[in-house]
């Protein structure tokens, strides 16, 4: 793991960030003390996380009673206030 104080990072950032790419971690300090890590991206499964979440069987149980309202057509209202510029 290499360490950065902070004004290092500010003068060469694109040095560090691909040194963190090329050898994992680095950790960057501020008088001594760590503020922060930039760590290498990792090759995920390419599913963003909200896209694999279920709602929950609450959930599930309130939405299907009818009682949680859908609300108006963000679209529609977005053209119509368009149309009244105009």
């Amino acid at each position: 793991m290499k360490t950065v104080t902070l004004r290092e990072l500010h003068a060469r950032t694109g040095e560090w960030v691909r040194e963190a790419s090329r050898c994992g971690q680095v950790v960057v300090t501020d008088n001594g003390r760590p503020i922060a890590r930039i760590i290498p991206e990792t090759e995920g499964t390419g599913t963003p996380y909200f896209a694999s979440r279920k709602p929950s069987k609450a959930f599930r149980t309130l939405d299907e009673s009818g009682r949680t309202g859908r609300g108006p057509d963000i679209t529609q209202i977005i053209s119509e206030g368009r149309e009244d510029r105009g």
